[in-house]
């Protein structure tokens, strides 16, 4: 073998190690990226679930600001606002955000967070979003 060979083989060797790095940071991400939708996901399905379980309070929020403060945790509808809040906090940082609206005995409700590590932009907002009838009869919603 003469040293240029040694050399091309070397270089062909860098740019596939090259390679490798790069897909194994992309699989990070991407892997990061679905994590936080499952985690909202989760969240999401929690709160429909609370809701579904006590259908005649209002749980309309308009943002996480508005939420109740954990000062009266024995009202259910205080404990599951208090909770929905916690639980976005926790996976989505101070930045996250929740939304349930309630219309006509059907609920939605919205997770949003920063997924600016995936889209490699700033300000990447992402949302979840679950919409089900919790009332069966729509007349019968407050």
């Amino acid at each position: 073998m003469t040293l240029i060979e040694v050399l091309v083989a070397l270089l062909v060797l860098a740019i596939g190690l090259l390679g490798a790095a790069a897909l194994q940071l992309n699989a990070l991400k991407y892997t990061d990226s679905s994590t936080m939708s499952s985690q909202a996901s989760f969240v999401a399905y929690d709160m429909m679930d609370r809701i579904r379980a006590n259908p005649d309070a209002d749980y309309r929020l308009s943002s996480l600001a508005a939420a109740p403060a954990a000062a009266n945790l024995n009202v259910p509808r205080t404990q599951d606002l208090v909770d929905f809040k916690n639980n976005i906090t926790n996976f989505a940082g101070p930045t996250g955000e929740g939304v349930i609206t309630v219309q006509n005995g059907w609920v939605m409700i919205s997770v949003i967070w920063n997924d600016a590590r995936a889209t490699n932009t700033a300000n990447a907002q992402q949302t979840f979003t679950v919409k089900s009838r919790v009332v069966a009869d729509p007349k019968a919603t407050p």
